[in-house]
């Protein structure tokens, strides 16, 4: 069965990182499908967005904006009160914040390029954030009902796929948040049976954080966010409790830890 078909209930998602990107076509997608009631969309500047007030025009009260830094752990314990008092469970929840350089974050071609402030700064984004969004969400998710928590890794987060080298910190942040994630997926199996917990590798995606690195893309292979979030609720609708704990790519191969 595939999530969708086993939802009882028309579904309650949300979306971190919505404001513009992958996170936002994922909303714009969930919010197409009559089978979702409605979409929490968090962002820094969620109600800054111009995406975001665009789809507000068009759905109302289904889709709701919130105001977010995921990096701040104050911020995320006053949503996860906030969304507890306000809807009884989650279904959906997708995260896709990252960074490869910006601010402190560099994309660090070799050791002499390392430094403190950037490896931290890295995974804060990029690992720390997701897992303690799931922390304070957590409440939402346990029961017996279909949930999914499906966060954005990358390729060059895998160990036995690491060929070239370079970019410490944001292989680093990745490889161990896959760590964190195929950890919670053990433990949420015990506090919800229906769960399923996925770390997905969105391909290359025309984004912010792609842009500088496009250059030696081939076409074909630099994908559109609308094509992009298409395939990555297709690996949310088939990858189910029995693969919990996993890390797919957009085309629904396997990739190596």
């Amino acid at each position: 069965m595939t999530f969708w078909s086993r939802l009882q209930e028309p579904a309650t998602a949300l979306v971190c990182g919505a404001s513009r990107g992958i996170g936002l076509a994922l909303s714009e997608q969930l919010l197409a499908r009559p089978d979702v009631a409605c979409v929490w969309a968090l962002a820094r500047q969620a109600g800054q967005s111009e995406g975001l007030a665009a789809l507000a025009v068009q759905h109302g009260e289904r889709l709701q904006r919130l105001d977010i830094d995921v990096t701040d752990e104050t911020q995320l314990a006053e949503l996860g009160l906030r969304l507890k008092a306000e809807i009884p469970r989650l279904h959906l929840l997708l995260c896709t914040v990252g960074v490869l350089q910006g601010g402190a974050s560099k994309a660090e071609k070799g050791l002499a390029q390392l430094d403190l402030a950037g490896l931290q700064a890295t995974f804060q984004v990029n690992a720390f954030a997701p897992i303690l969004l799931l922390k304070h969400l957590l409440p939402l998710l346990r029961g017996r009902h279909p949930c999914t928590f499906a966060a954005l890794s990358a390729r060059v987060g895998s160990i036995g796929d690491n060929r070239l080298g370079g970019w410490y910190s944001y292989r680093a942040s990745k490889a161990a948040l896959n760590q964190l994630l195929h950890t919670a997926s053990i433990e949420l199996s015990r506090l919800n049976p229906q769960s399923s917990v996925l770390a997905l590798h969105p391909g290359t995606t025309d984004t912010e954080l792609s842009r500088p690195f496009q250059a030696n893309v081939p076409p074909a292979q630099l994908f559109e966010v609308s094509f992009t979030a298409q395939r990555l609720l297709e690996q949310v609708e088939r990858h189910g409790p029995e693969q919990s704990g996993s890390f797919w790519a957009w085309d629904g191969q396997p990739i190596e830890w």
